[in-house]
């Protein structure tokens, strides 16, 4: 049986799927570990000093447990200066039981996160592809991993463009691909 062109049993074609763009989503780079902020004001006398015995004693009493398979993100509510070591303290007890850990809050780690992420992609896979860089996600996606990947990526692509492959906005596009 020959269908004709304009039969109605005629499957669509999938012009997105056969436009060869690939496409990025940068949701799937978001950690898959749950975060855990540690915060050093309950351990300062008066707020605003470590003091290392009581500090010590703290350490081998806190529960590191609570932290296990977590990133522990290290920060400070209180106006205070935390001696190198406390953080290095810190680092060693939880070293069994974390998954990661950063010594800020869970803004600054997502944006250091992604940018080691982005950069350690291989650039290879990239060279001379149409990318779309996916720009909707469920997980907050730091605005800085989309100018952070374009930066990696600006360099190999072909063209790079933002949005959903139906809707996208041009980013870049190399305007002779012979020349580079």
């Amino acid at each position: 049986m020959t269908m004709k062109k304009n039969d109605p049993l005629e499957l669509p074609v999938n012009r997105v799927a056969e436009s060869g763009l690939l496409t990025i989503n940068l949701e799937h780079f978001y950690p898959d570990a749950p975060f855990y902020t540690f915060d050093l004001k309950p351990y300062l006398f008066r707020e605003l000093i470590l003091k290392e015995k009581e500090f010590r004693e703290a350490m081998k009493r806190f529960d590191w447990s609570v932290v296990r398979d977590h990133i522990l993100l290290v920060t400070c509510s209180a106006d205070a200066v935390i001696p190198l070591w406390a953080y290095m303290l810190i680092a060693s007890h939880a070293q069994p039981f974390v998954k990661d850990l950063f010594l800020g809050n869970q803004t600054a780690y997502l944006d250091a996160y992604y940018h080691k992420c982005i950069y350690d992609l291989p650039l290879d896979e990239y060279r001379d592809q149409r990318i779309v860089i996916k720009g909707c996600s469920d997980k907050p996606v730091p605005v800085g991993a989309y100018a952070a990947l374009t930066l990696h990526l600006r360099p190999v692509a072909r063209s790079l463009f933002f949005g959903e492959p139906c809707s996208t906005v041009p980013i870049f596009k190399v305007s002779n691909p012979l020349k580079g």
